[in-house]
C-alpha cells in the first residue's frame, strides 16, 4: 500500500488573495465558501491535488524547501511566464540552458518560488538538441 497527495498546503498571510493568484495560475476558482479574512482557502485544480492556503503569522524568511514545477499545456514556456508575470508573479531567475532546456524561476505575490518548465514539445526539442550536442552532431 502507498500514499497519495491529498493536498498541498501553502502558508501565507492573505489566504484569499494568494488563492486568487493561484486560481488564475491553475484556471480554477476558489472554493465558493472562501472569503477575505478566512484563515484557510482552498483550490481544486483539475487533475491535481487540492491546494490549501493557511494563514500564519510569520513571513517567509528563506528559500522554499518544497516548490511547484509547472508545465504549460497550451502555450510555450515564454508565453506562460509572460501570463504569470501579468497576474502578479515576480521573476526570480532564468535557468534556461543553451539547448533550450531548463526553467524560469518565479515567485508568487507572497514570495513563494515556483518554476515554469517548457511544454512537452519544447522539452522534447531540448532533449534532442542536448543528445545531438553530446554526440558532436550539429543541432
Amino acid at each position: 500500500m502507498s500514499s497519495k497527495i491529498h493536498n498541498i498546503s501553502i502558508d501565507c498571510h492573505d489566504t484569499y488573495a494568494l488563492a486568487g493568484f493561484w486560481s488564475q495560475v491553475f484556471d480554477c476558482p476558489r472554493q465558493p465558501d472562501d472569503f477575505p479574512g478566512d484563515p484557510e482557502a482552498m483550490l481544486l485544480p483539475p487533475g491535481g491535488p487540492e491546494v490549501l492556503f493557511i494563514a500564519v503569522p510569520e513571513g517567509k524568511a528563506v528559500k522554499n524547501r518544497l516548490h511547484l514545477d509547472l508545465q504549460p499545456t497550451d502555450r510555450t514556456r515564454a508565453e506562460e511566464v509572460e501570463r504569470l508575470l501579468g497576474i502578479g508573479a515576480v521573476h526570480v531567475a532564468d535557468q534556461i540552458g543553451p539547448t533550450g532546456g531548463g526553467w524560469v524561476v518565479l515567485a508568487d505575490p507572497e514570495g513563494n518560488e515556483f518554476c515554469v518548465l517548457g511544454n512537452v514539445a519544447e522539452r522534447a526539442a531540448a532533449a534532442a538538441a542536448r543528445a545531438a550536442a553530446e554526440d558532436g552532431e550539429p543541432a
